[in-house]
């Protein structure tokens, strides 16, 4: 900053102002000291910065299994609305969700000294090992469930999968069959929920859901199982798939059992990854706004933070007894050329 100032012929102050946006500084001024900043190739040094404010503007991320396109969206997103709001990220993924690999994770980013946490929490297991193991504070999940006391972000997974079912059952199917994601996975749990209540409110029967792992093989899988169903004339005429990568799989084992889609079966899946528009035929799904949730998610940690801090500061002890919050971020289906009316009556029921 010296050697910034000494350029511009301004004061050391007058630089901080300038690099910290404060508003009572000309344009002139700000002009020249941006030249001269640009000139010295000059950088913040964050660490100088964090012994003098006593903030170090870093945040943790805890997250599983981001080979997964939601997780890996939703870890994306963070990322972009933290750098946006002028925060770092230290980012731990794990690979199991044991409370001894959650607690080496924790020391990890309390190591790092980060002021808050968010956790990308599809699994109760997580969630519960969150909540068991001290520190950091505060800390945010995004999906996570309810009844932890943590603050939650979450996409409205009952309400997308309801909505898919939904609009099979008015295209005139009897019931939907589900391929259902990992049990263990909140999001598998609440797309399940979605679709039971659609088919009640139906009156329709829901026929036992096959259990898959997210896989495009377990889709594939599933399907084939299906394909027997199908067979032995059990009418199967649509599908709702709790991911697109399973629904990708199941497409595979339709199309080699010679059934079209939809004109025999139609099929709904759930993330819109990129490729589902571009698939034989383009794929009806249920899209998450994964930049939504990091926004939101950033938001309520630094909300959070705020009020650690108000708290601190005067004493306060009434935001302290306030329920964590739980905010929901809405999912959209996405109408394609997978679904359509439900066959007329045949051999397939």
């Amino acid at each position: 900053m010296a050697d910034v100032a000494r350029l511009a012929g301004v004061s050391h102050q007058t630089v901080s102002r300038v690099v910290n946006g404060h508003p009572n500084v000309r344009a002139e001024t700000t002009a020249r000291v941006q030249r001269a900043i640009d000139e010295l190739g000059y950088h913040r040094n964050s660490t100088a910065r964090a012994l003098v404010t006593r903030r170090t503007n870093v945040l943790g991320v805890i997250a599983f299994d981001t080979t997964l396109f939601g997780p890996a969206q939703t870890l994306a997103g963070i990322e972009r609305a933290a750098r946006e709001a002028g925060y770092f990220l230290s980012i731990v993924s794990l690979d199991d969700v044991s409370p001894a690999g959650v607690a080496e994770a924790v020391d990890y980013l309390i190591q790092q000294s980060v002021e808050g946490c968010i956790a990308i929490a599809p699994q109760r297991a997580l969630v519960e090992a969150l909540v068991a193991v001290p520190g950091p504070r505060p800390l945010v999940t995004v999906e996570g469930g309810e009844g932890s006391g943590l603050p939650v972000v979450c996409v409205d997974q009952a309400q997308g999968a309801y909505d898919a079912v939904r609009h099979l059952i008015d295209l005139g199917h009897r019931t939907v069959h589900h391929i259902s994601g990992d049990p263990e996975w909140l999001e598998a749990e609440s797309r399940v929920a979605g679709w039971r209540r659609a088919l009640a409110e139906a009156g329709a029967t829901a026929p036992e859901p096959l259990v898959g792992d997210w896989s495009p093989r377990s889709g594939y899988e599933k399907g084939r199982h299906l394909v027997q169903r199908l067979a032995t004339g059990e009418p199967v005429t649509a599908v709702f798939v709790a991911n697109d990568q399973m629904a990708i799989g199941l497409l595979r084992a339709l199309a080699e059992a010679g059934l079209r889609v939809p004109d025999d079966i139609s099929v709904v899946g759930f993330d819109d990854v990129p490729e589902a528009e571009f698939l034989a035929p383009p794929l009806t799904t249920v899209a998450q706004d994964f930049a939504q949730v990091g926004r939101v998610s950033l938001r309520v940690l630094l909300d959070e933070l705020g009020a650690g801090e108000r708290r601190a500061a005067g004493g306060a002890s009434g935001p302290a007894a306030d329920p964590a919050p739980r905010l929901i971020v809405p999912a959209r289906l996405r109408v394609r050329q997978s679904s359509g009316p439900a066959p007329s009556p045949g051999p397939h029921g």
